[in-house]
Order: C-alpha cells, then structure tokens, then sequence
C-alpha cells in the first residue's frame, strides 16, 4: 500500500544484523578497572603465618607499648599458632621491640604521675597486662612511700577546693576517692585529716578529733577480710 512504510522486523525482509545483536559471541565481562572476571577469580597465594604475626604485632605497637601478653593474646584472637607466635615474639625479644620490664617503668611513672594512681592499683594493672610479678615489683619499687604520701596530700587538697558538706562526710568521700586509686589507709587517712586541719575552723576542730592510726588499722583489718573472703 502507498505511503505505509516497509517492514524491517523478522522474516524475509529482515536487515543485516546490527553490532551487538544476539547473533554476536558473549564477550567476556569485564570487572573494575577493565580487568575481566575470569582474571578477577585468580587468588592470590596465601600469605606466611609469621608475616601476618608480625604485621600485627607491628600495628598494635603503633598504637602504644605492650607486653608480650597483650601481643600474644592479640595474635591468638586473629588465629596466629602458638609455634608461631612464640617465634615471632621471641625474636622481638632479642632485639629490644618488646621489653616488659621497661613497660612497667613507664607504666608505673605516668600512671602515678598522671593519675595518682598508687602501688596497690599499679600492681593490679600490671597484672591485668601480664607483667610478671617480679619485674612488676622491681618498677613498683621505684615509687617510694614519701612521694606517694605527697601524692595523696595533693590529690586531696585539689579535691578539697570544690568539695562541699560537712566535715565528717567530706573526711569519707576523700577517704574513699584515695582507697579506690590503691593508697593504704593509714596514708589517705593521714592525707585527708592534715588537709581539713589546714582548710577552716570548723574542718580542724574535726581533723582533731581523728585519731588517724586507730582509724587506720581499722580499716587495714577491714581490707584484710574483704581480700580473704574475695
């Protein structure tokens, strides 16, 4: 019929094929960057277990020092063997990478300085991190009772400028404060009833009443039984 346009579909009169039809092969698919998927499905070799150790290891002492337990525990989280690991922190060992006794020092100097943290709350630190208990009580050593009863009365006289209340409950908070950072209780006691003696009237006529070695070994006892017990 005039003026109705040719038919172009299937059949007899059907065109050449056009680029891409679904007469043309399957061309491969391509994944990123151009590369095909039979390429991408190529694995790479698997990596040596002491390479991977030591990568960890490597990355956990970038972050902060550790002793050879924290590392050792980090490399059995990610399944490093225990032949393995050994080796690896043996070798670490030699060359001075991981030293525990050095850890303890450091550990022991800013946690002190820093948090006025006393030898009972170091050495229980230290233990959590898998410090050997002697080379703990060599860095502990270092930390003399002089300087951790100067700790304790400042602690207390920077906590006593906010502090509000009567005398005798301001006396446990700061009583308690020091015990939970590991001071003995002769030295909080101590710390606490010099600082009141020092701070009003009213504060020092308290202070006064304190018989600070009773209350000490009172609560010495009392410490006692509560460890025995745990």
């Amino acid at each position: 019929m005039a003026g109705r346009r040719a038919r172009t579909g299937r059949g007899w009169d059907a065109g050449p094929p056009r680029t891409g039809d679904a007469t043309d092969p399957p061309r491969p698919r391509q994944g990123r960057r151009g590369r095909s998927a039979d390429t991408d499905a190529v694995e790479s070799p698997p990596r040596d277990e002491s390479e991977v150790a030591r990568e960890i290891c490597l990355r956990q002492l970038a972050v902060r020092p550790r002793t050879r337990a924290e590392l050792a525990g980090a490399l059995a989280k990610r399944g490093i063997s225990e032949e393995v690991s050994a080796e690896v922190l043996d070798r670490y060992d030699e060359v001075g990478i991981i030293d525990d006794a050095a850890f303890a020092r450091a550990w022991v100097s800013s946690r002190h300085s820093g948090r006025g943290l006393a030898r009972r709350a170091l050495a229980n630190e230290l233990r959590r991190k898998g410090v050997d208990g002697e080379v703990a009580t060599e860095a502990l050593d270092e930390l003399d009772e002089e300087t951790e009863a100067d700790t304790a009365r400042g602690l207390v006289e920077r906590k006593l400028r906010t502090a509000r209340g009567e005398p005798d409950a301001v006396f446990r908070r700061l009583v308690g404060m020091l015990a939970r950072k590991g001071y003995p209780p002769g030295v909080a006691i101590r710390a606490v009833k010099d600082a009141l003696a020092a701070q009003s009237a009213e504060a020092a006529e308290f202070a006064e009443q304190i018989d600070a070695d009773a209350l000490a070994d009172a609560e010495g006892e009392l410490d006692r039984d509560n460890r025995s017990i745990g």
